[in-house]
């Protein structure tokens, strides 16, 4: 992923997916479209789990990975980590997925049925073909609430009780979350990563706020910028749009880097090939067999254009426009492919056509 530019929208976990794709050659921005506010020293959260321990449930319902953990750790914070993992243990758990099933494994337990959609309308779709009456149900809530689980298990004659365990709050810096809207529609982010379903509808909002829906949506659509998302969950807000993003085929973090490294991996193979190597050109760099060019934005704009001539002759005047300002001085379209040769270290690569323009010297098939 050398060269690419990585918008990552969300604020847990980010610093674990950034180190992963940076690992990689990728160059990181970040602006979490929300935060996640924790409740570990929440009185509520403490008293529910203490009545938890003294009423044990039937079923516990786990939504999120992120939240079970959060859960148990609140429970250790105030002593009663023990007694609660000895109550759930007791009781039937229905994981909301895999990252869920993975928290409850994690902290020694066994989950019992999983929703392999991730959805919370499977967890209530068994649940309720099963039957519910008399049962004490406990919910672990995720960020966004609990999808009407609470309602849909007390009208079917089960006992709730919901537990918070954090939610999503506002964007810890909403100017960043802007900014970050506003490269991606002016081409300046190559993928942008999504690992919650609140965060992607947040961040999308944002686009649309910021009045350049169609400038995104057309990046996304052509290919020139990627859409990552976790999951299918994660993905309905972008779906929605007309956006088709990228999924692993399993909903973690590392596979979600995975499939975004193959992606551009797939990309890379497919990429321009010169008497220098292949070229690919990203969002804000280009990149020469292999090595970042050492580039102005300007220099990358121009080789963008010779790249997608395919060999083809540009012309002095197609040059010119993409250069800032708006002098039409032939010298500095000569000046900047001057700097466009000794930035790439090959002066064959890009050819003077005499009277005509230039353009790039492809390798001989």
């Amino acid at each position: 992923m050398a060269g690419c530019t990585v918008l990552v929208t969300a604020d847990r976990r980010s610093g674990e997916l950034a180190a992963a794709l940076e690992r990689r050659g990728a160059t990181i921005r970040h602006a979490p479209a929300l935060s996640m506010v924790p409740h570990v020293d929440d009185d509520t959260l403490v008293d529910a789990t203490a009545r938890l321990i003294d009423d044990p449930p039937d079923v516990v319902v786990a939504t999120t990975g992120v939240g079970f953990r959060a859960w148990i750790e609140a429970a250790d914070a105030h002593g009663l980590a023990d007694d609660l993992l000895g109550v759930l243990d007791g009781a039937r758990i229905v994981a909301r997925g895999p990252k869920a099933r993975g928290a409850v494994q994690a902290a020694g337990l066994g989950a019992d049925w999983v929703a392999e959609s991730e959805t919370s309308a499977e967890v209530a779709e068994v649940l309720l073909s099963e039957g519910v009456q008399g049962l004490h149900i406990a919910i672990q809530h995720h960020g966004a609430g609990a999808d009407g689980l609470d309602e849909v298990f007390a009208k079917a004659g089960g006992r709730v009780s919901p537990l918070v365990v954090y939610r999503w709050g506002p964007a810890p810096d909403p100017e960043a979350v802007a900014a970050s809207v506003r490269a991606a529609a002016a081409g300046e982010i190559d993928a942008v990563v999504f690992t919650s379903a609140p965060g992607a509808e947040a961040w999308m909002q944002a686009v649309e706020s910021a009045g350049v829906l169609d400038e995104v949506l057309s990046r996304f659509t052509t290919g020139e910028m990627v859409a990552a998302s976790v999951g299918p969950v994660t993905s309905r807000p972008l779906v929605g749009r007309g956006v088709e993003p990228l999924e692993p085929e399993r909903g973690r973090l590392g596979a979600l880097v995975r499939a975004l490294v193959g992606h551009y991996e797939d990309a890379d193979s497919v990429a321009l090939g010169t008497v220098a190597g292949p070229l690919v050109i990203r969002a804000r760099v280009a990149v020469l067999d292999g090595q970042v060019l050492p580039l102005s934005p300007t220099g990358v704009e121009v080789l963008r254009l010779l790249a997608a001539a395919g060999g083809d002759v540009v012309s002095r005047d197609q040059v010119l426009d993409v250069l800032p300002g708006i002098s039409r001085d032939g010298h500095a379209v000569e000046v900047t492919v001057a700097r466009l040769r000794e930035a790439t270290g090959r002066r064959d690569l890009v050819k003077t056509v005499v009277k005509r323009g230039y353009r790039l010297e492809l390798a001989h098939s």
